[in-house]
C-alpha cells in the first residue's frame, strides 16, 4: 500500500507544490521562500519520518503570511489524501520534546474533526527577518482544519525563571513535538488488521 499525494495549489497569492510519502525515510526538499519556515517543515520530514517535498512561490513583496498559510492548507490536503481510508493506523499521537530549556508536548487525533488548540507564551516578534511569530498558531489551524484533525500543541516550559523565551528554542520544539505525535498516529497498528479504529465505524 502506497500512502503518498501530490496537491498543487494555485491561487492569485501563491502556488504550491506538495509531495509527501507518509512511509518515507525522512527526506525533505523544501522552498518556499521563508528560510525558517523551510526549517520547521524540514523538522516535519525528518522527525515525522515522511519524505516530503514543498515548493511555494508567493507574494513575499507584501509578507510572508500568504506563503505560509497557504502551503500549510496544501500540506494539509495532501497529508488527508496520503492517509486514504485510514484503515489500520493508530489514529492518535502525542510526544513530550525538549529544546534546551523548552518543553512541549503535542497530541494529534486523526478524527476527521479538524479542531486545533495551541498555547504559546508571548515571542518576540520575529525569527530572522520574515518568519513572523504569530503565524506557527495560524500554520497549525491551517493545517488541521485542511487535514481535519485534532491538534494540541502545549509549550510546558519557555525558558527559566524569570528568563525570556527564545523564540527560535520554542517554535522549533513545538514543531518537533507535532511532527513525532503524527509520525506515531499515521502508523500502522498491526492489531488493528486493517480496521478502523473507531467505533463509529467511520473516521
Amino acid at each position: 500500500m502506497t500512502r503518498a499525494a501530490r496537491i498543487e495549489r494555485v491561487t492569485n497569492e501563491t502556488k504550491v507544490l506538495i509531495e509527501i510519502d507518509l512511509d518515507g525515510t525522512g527526506k525533505g526538499d523544501l522552498s518556499t521562500g521563508v528560510g525558517f519556515y523551510d526549517h520547521m517543515l524540514n523538522q516535519l520530514a525528518k522527525h515525522g519520518g515522511f519524505d516530503l517535498l514543498v515548493r511555494t512561490e508567493g507574494d513575499l513583496e507584501i509578507d510572508s503570511h500568504h506563503t505560509m498559510e497557504d502551503t500549510a492548507i496544501a500540506l494539509g490536503e495532501a497529508f488527508a489524501q496520503a492517509l486514504g481510508d485510514k484503515r489500520g493506523i493508530r489514529r492518535y499521537g502525542s510526544a513530550t520534546i525538549p529544546m534546551d530549556e523548552v518543553l512541549v508536548r503535542a497530541a494529534v487525533d486523526l478524527s476527521g474533526r479538524p479542531y486545533v488548540v495551541h498555547d504559546e507564551p508571548l515571542l518576540t516578534p520575529y525569527i530572522g527577518p520574515v518568519y513572523a511569530t504569530s503565524m506557527t498558531r495560524h500554520i497549525f489551524e491551517a493545517f488541521g482544519h485542511a487535514a481535519k484533525v485534532t491538534l494540541h500543541v502545549d509549550v510546558l516550559r519557555a525558558c527559566r525563571p524569570g528568563g525570556h523565551p527564545d523564540a527560535h528554542h520554542v517554535v522549533e520544539a513545538e514543531f518537533k513535538a507535532f511532527s513525532r505525535a503524527l509520525r506515531e498516529a499515521v502508523e500502522i497498528d498491526p492489531r488493528n488488521a486493517g480496521s478502523l479504529p473507531s467505533t463509529k465505524g467511520v473516521l
